[in-house]
């Protein structure tokens, strides 16, 4: 799935504000992640955010317009939403969900490596 272009340009611009951290872009999930300090922080999937953050908050930020809960084999994973365009259009919500995502990143796990296989 192609993500869209300018979402990914205002990602990228406000991680680049915001985050002192170590910035790289992978294509992952069917889209563009945007991974902080080695860790996926938030990811594009065409024209929805992909949002990571604490999962104990679920419940809470279920709540928020544009919320859709992430299902990955059929169960719903606590700590990933989606968010549609209505729930980040206005400065304010895009700066909530962006800002939520960089919160956690420091408390997130990163993924494991995959160990190359030596001959």
């Amino acid at each position: 799935m192609a993500y869209d272009e300018k979402l990914a340009d205002l990602v990228r611009e406000y991680l680049v504000e915001h985050c002192d951290k170590e910035i790289m872009e992978k294509p992952l999930f069917s889209g563009l992640a945007f991974l902080v300090d080695d860790k996926m922080c938030i990811n594009i999937s065409g024209d929805q955010l992909m949002c990571r953050f604490d999962p104990a908050k679920t419940a809470t930020y279920k709540k928020h317009k544009g919320f859709q809960p992430m299902i990955m084999r059929g169960k719903e994973l606590d700590g990933y939403c989606l968010v549609d365009p209505d729930g980040y259009r206005n400065k304010k919500d895009f700066e909530f969900w962006m800002d939520l995502c960089l919160a956690y990143n420091p408390f997130a796990k990163s993924s494991k490596k995959k160990k190359t296989k030596t001959s």
